[in-house]
């Protein structure tokens, strides 16, 4: 409650300004120049100086005071954007503003190659274009340049859903590694269990959490599989919603008990006489910021496989003891 009453005492001050400025002289009025709003939850605030901000919501600093102590909380990252001494929006459509290359940087994607002077001669970090609007009223135009930056950049305004996706790089999340009973390299028959599971590990399954943080703001991710969508090759897709059962030599013959599959017909007629498989990791992923902003993201990860499935050949045996016959292999596989 207390973050909302001073929440809105800032905007309330914020107005207050606009309408005081209205009460100048006419020499002294002059155009309020409104940035273009970035996507996400911002909210315009504008000074008396004629300077209009986007600030994201949950980084508006208040007075409120913390619940536990009754003290004042801590004080929130604040925006200070300056191009050559003077104010400077610290977010634009061209990005967000760095103090230190004096521009609004973007990351490149893909990045230009390593050959490319950009790099100054560095593998490491990553090229940022730095944009700056120059000139005035009809002569104005952006000049871009590319950078080479060794880390995250020092742009004022953090964006937590940029944190969140540079938490989830750091997971390094990899397709889940399939096993199946019958394996690749065997023949499985028509009309017989095939067992699916994958391995578990941090990367490939979960639990994974990592944190990526800027002064002022730390966005925590988590992520976890939530099921594996086995497309097997023969227009069936199977949803597991585990990682499945490893099958075992003293199984014997019996369907998985969470994740396994019946072929109607052999792979004979199939490039390569067999299935491609494969299966597909469903992650659910969500973050939480220091500031208190939260969300979800959804990711996907794929493996694939081949399975080969033949038919049990019959044996015919005479009656009378002589040599028993077998029906000629079929042609191709």
């Amino acid at each position: 409650m207390l973050r909302q009453v001073s929440r809105l005492l800032i905007l309330g001050l914020a107005v207050a300004e606009l309408f005081s400025a209205a009460q100048l002289p006419a020499s002294a009025i002059y155009p309020v120049a409104i940035p273009p709003k970035p996507e996400g939850d911002y909210v315009l605030i504008c000074r008396s100086n004629h300077i209009c901000t986007w600030y994201l919501r949950s980084m508006i600093q208040g007075d409120e005071e913390d619940a536990n102590t009754g003290k004042p909380a801590a004080e929130k990252a604040k925006q200070v954007c300056q191009h050559h001494g003077a104010a400077q929006a610290c977010t634009s459509s061209h990005g967000n503003w760095s103090n230190s290359q004096q521009c609004y940087l973007q990351s490149l994607s893909p990045q230009p190659p390593l050959s490319d002077p950009a790099w100054q001669g560095h593998t490491d970090g990553a090229v940022w274009a730095c944009v700056l609007e120059q000139g005035y009223d009809e002569g104005r135009h952006l000049v871009t340049r590319w950078v080479w930056l060794p880390g995250a950049p020092d742009t004022v305004v953090a964006d937590p859903v940029t944190l969140a996706y540079r938490a989830i790089a750091e997971m390094q999340l990899a397709p889940p590694p399939v096993r199946s009973a019958p394996g690749v390299g065997q023949v499985g028959l028509v009309n017989m269990p095939v067992w699916l599971w994958v391995v578990k590990s941090e990367n490939t399954w979960g639990p994974i959490v990592r944190e990526a943080s800027v002064p002022g703001l730390t966005v925590t991710a988590r992520a976890q599989v939530r099921a594996i969508n086995w497309n097997m090759g023969d227009g069936k897709t199977i949803r597991c919603e585990g990682p499945g059962t490893a099958y075992g030599k003293a199984t014997g013959v019996k369907d998985s008990p969470d994740c396994g599959h019946r072929y109607r017909k052999t792979s004979r007629e199939l490039a390569d006489c067999k299935y491609k498989v494969t299966a597909t990791a469903d992650w659910d992923i969500t973050w939480q910021s220091t500031l208190g902003d939260t969300g979800q993201i959804s990711m996907t990860q794929q493996a694939g496989m081949q399975l080969r499935i033949g038919e049990a050949v019959p044996v015919l045996v005479d009656p009378d003891g002589d040599q028993a016959s077998r029906p000629s292999p079929p042609v191709g596989c």
